[in-house]
C-alpha cells in the first residue's frame, strides 16, 4: 500500500521472509505436534442400492483383497505406506513394511 490507499507504507516483498510477522525464527518444532488423520485400507468392493439395504448384522462383505495381501496406509487421504495386519493383545495394529517414493505415493492418490 502506499499514501494513496490510505495506509501505511507496506514493506516490500523482499522483506517478507519466512520468519516474517511471527516474531521470531521459524521452527519445524511447531509442526510436529500437529495432528494428521491416518486410514489404513484393508480392501474395497462395490456395492448395489439392492445389496446394501440387504446388509444386517452377520453380513459379510467380499473385498478385493486376497488374504496376506498388504494393506494401504493413507496420512492426509494420501497413500504414504503399506503394511500387514497385527494382532496386539486384543486390538488390531498395522505393521509398515514398505514407505512408498513421493512418486508411488502420488500415484497412488
Amino acid at each position: 500500500m502506499n499514501s494513496q490507499d490510505g495506509g501505511a507504507d507496506a514493506p516490500a516483498l523482499k522483506d517478507l521472509g519466512p520468519n516474517a510477522g511471527t516474531g521470531g525464527p521459524a521452527s519445524i518444532d511447531t509442526l510436529l505436534d500437529m495432528s494428521l488423520p491416518v486410514s489404513i485400507e484393508f480392501g474395497r468392493t462395490n456395492l448395489t442400492v439392492q445389496e446394501v439395504l440387504a446388509l444386517g448384522n452377520g453380513s459379510v462383505i467380499q473385498l478385493e483383497r486376497m488374504v496376506g495381501e498388504p494393506i494401504d496406509v493413507f496420512v492426509s487421504d494420501r497413500k504414504l505406506a503399506q503394511g500387514e495386519v497385527v494382532v496386539i493383545g486384543e486390538h488390531f495394529g498395522v505393521r509398515i513394511t514398505r514407505l512408498l517414493t513421493e512418486q508411488e505415493s502420488g500415484e497412488a492418490s
